[in-house]
């Protein structure tokens, strides 16, 4: 007789390399996240105060060749633009979840998947639900779909609360998850007219990206100028050109060969990344976030059908979809929640998920591109839709802080000094020799104090 399967572990203990993966991967999005936040503030206070006009005339700057149809404005260049870069290394990240992380093994990628999935299935339900009650546009239905892991970890960093590194690499395969799902929204549903010949030349231009990289052929002048021209026409095409930052993503190399310390998609992504959260991120959300914010307009963002849509979609839609969508497939998979967790601390990242900055704003511009007015109400939705759930999953995380603060210490400790954490080294003969020596060491240096604070009383006892 065959025995039972046995339940596969949900929020388990990481491998040793994936741990530092997320790890590292996770410390430059925190440090990108304090910026976009910072960024947003700027915004949002230059758009407000007496040098308003100046917020606008800068934005909505032009500047760009007209003859290659790239005359575009500040904000239009930053969302076209350095969002290209953004999801760039959107795809390296996809790429590589799907052939050395968490995403490799179907049996384990189904949690977070399925989670995902429900992540954005139900925050547009609840905004389609909301609009068809209050007769608004269904435009809008994508823009509370998305979750910035950047300002996510930023709002962590804010409160001082580290978790454990399963729930860390939780919420990072959410958001690349995400972020797919959020590339095929764009490329499907926000497409305009096709131009064919700049479409057929952005793929004859990725046909020669991935065959240089086939090649082997290496130098950054190369490929930089062959991005430019990859972008130009897949922007030209009508397809919108973020796209082509996350094809040339994908087509990276994201395997190690023999001898190979770090991979070739790995290497760039190191490279790219400050530039994305550092730079091109921030920059967006400067030129996006400045929002014309009032009592009318508060009060809009809570009575208008599309506007309060986007509010419940990001913070009640998001985190039942994910913490519906976990429990249920643990559920229907045998698998068994880590024992050093608990469900609520699932369903406090579900609710940090709804904070859907970056691609939340840019899916708005394009679903209200022309609507201004509409536009401007939407992306204040969305910041207020963040800012309560940042402040809701804010509460959530820090009753559980002392819980998560003595499983990050345990994760982290290193007795023996020699850069592995301890719990990874349990099986390891060497290391409980290490620490039998150390301890020895300890218990010798005790006994000589003892001995000499023995004789220090004795001394002090006898007589004068």
């Amino acid at each position: 007789m065959a025995a039972p399967p046995t339940p596969r572990t949900f929020l388990g203990r990481l491998s040793l390399p994936e741990r530092n993966f997320v790890a590292n991967a996770l410390r430059a999005e925190t440090v990108g996240g304090v910026l976009l936040l910072v960024a947003a503030v700027t915004a949002l206070i230059w758009a407000n105060t007496p040098l308003g006009d100046s917020y606008e005339s800068v934005r909505d700057f032009h500047m760009g060749p007209s003859a290659l149809g790239l005359d575009l404005s500040i904000q239009h260049w930053a969302a076209d633009g350095l969002l290209a870069v953004f999801f760039f290394v959107a795809g390296i990240e996809l790429k590589r979840e799907l052939v050395a992380g968490e995403l490799r093994d179907p049996k384990a990628a189904a949690l977070p998947v399925i989670a995902a999935v429900c992540g954005m299935a139900m925050p547009a339900f609840v905004y389609l639900l909301v609009v068809t009650v209050g007769g608004g546009s269904t435009d809008g239905w994508a823009v509370p779909t998305a979750t910035d892991i950047a300002f996510a970890l930023a709002v962590l960093a804010v409160i001082g609360t580290s978790l454990p590194s399963a729930l860390r690499a939780f919420l990072l395969t959410l958001a690349v998850v995400d972020d797919l799902f959020a590339i095929l929204i764009i490329a499907v549903f926000f497409t305009s007219d096709l131009n064919f010949a700049a479409l057929a030349g952005a793929v004859i231009g990725l046909g020669v990206f991935w065959l240089l990289l086939r090649k082997g052929v290496r130098g950054w002048y190369v490929y930089i100028p062959l991005a430019l021209v990859i972008w130009g026409l897949m922007y030209n095409s009508g397809i919108h050109s973020t796209i082509a930052g996350v094809a040339m993503g994908l087509m990276l190399r994201c395997t190690r060969r023999e001898g190979e310390e770090h991979s070739p998609g790995e290497h760039i992504e190191h490279l790219v990344r400050p530039l994305s959260a550092g730079l091109a991120v921030p920059l967006f959300a400067l030129f996006s976030a400045g929002v014309i914010v009032t009592g009318d307009s508060l009060t809009d963002v809570f009575t208008k059908p599309e506007t309060l849509g986007v509010v419940l979609g990001l913070v009640v839609g998001k985190a039942i979809g994910i913490f519906g969508g976990t429990w249920l497939a643990a559920r229907f998979t045998r698998a068994e929640l880590n024992e050093d967790l608990a469900w609520p601390d699932v369903f406090a990242v579900a609710a940090l998920a709804g904070i859907g900055f970056t691609v939340s704003l840019l899916i708005g511009e394009l679903a209200f591109a022309g609507n201004p007015v509409l536009t401007d109400e939407v992306k204040a939705a969305v910041l207020m839709g963040s800012l309560i759930a940042a402040v809701f999953a804010a509460i959530l995380l820090k009753l559980r802080v002392r819980k998560y603060s003595a499983l990050v210490e345990a994760e982290e400790r290193d007795e023996d000094r020699d850069g592995i954490p301890d719990i990874y080294e349990q099986d390891n003969p060497e290391y409980h020799l290490r620490m039998a020596a150390i301890y020895e060491e300890k218990a010798a240096e005790h006994r000589r104090k003892a001995e000499l604070a023995g004789a220090s009383r004795d001394s002090g006892d006898s007589p004068a």
